[in-house]
């Protein structure tokens, strides 16, 4: 029999970091800079095959605005892991970024988190180093960094991966 994991993720971010553009890039190979603002959450469903395992994941957009984070709590119940983005060409404020891992470990402490940097496309507006990224990822206990592009692709399945193995390892310990 065939082993088959399905796992619920989160992904979080202010408003405007390009969450949808990721999951759309990811779900559907589409680049789609029109997106409009998510309101409270939209969910997305796909599968992978990763050394012949099927993995199903649940993507749940949280939505950025901070009108929409008082429905949160609801939301991220049953969560397996979360994709915390911030966007490449603006410093974000660790307030926020505190706020942001409070919203997704709510239910669990150790919850596993991999900090994604978005819009690597847009090299000459690019305000956070490796350095800076690095030091978030630290503080805040979170599992990887990963620089991505919706637009080019670039390391956008590679994340879904990295969290998808993980929760696997998880799971077998």
């Amino acid at each position: 029999m065939q082993k088959y994991f399905l796992f619920k993720i989160l992904i979080g971010g202010d408003g405007s970091v390009g969450k949808t553009t990721l999951l759309r890039r990811f779900v559907d190979d589409m680049f789609d800079d029109s997106t409009i603002m998510t309101v409270g959450v939209d969910f997305f469903i796909k599968q992978m095959n990763l050394d012949g395992v099927t993995c199903a994941l649940q993507l749940w957009d949280l939505g950025g605005q901070e009108q929409f984070r008082h429905l949160m709590s609801s939301y991220v119940m049953g969560a397996r892991g979360a994709l915390l983005l911030i966007d490449l060409t603006r410093m974000p404020e660790i307030s926020e970024i505190l706020e942001w891992v409070n919203i997704v470990r709510m239910h669990d402490i150790d919850l596993p988190i991999i900090l994604v940097g978005t819009k690597l496309d847009l090299e000459e507006f690019i305000a956070i180093d490796d350095e800076t990224a690095l030091n978030i990822k630290d503080t805040f206990n979170m599992i990887d960094y990963v620089k991505t592009s919706s637009k080019t692709g670039h390391n956008v399945e590679k994340v879904f991966e990295m969290m998808a193995e993980r929760l696997m390892n998880i799971k077998k310990e």
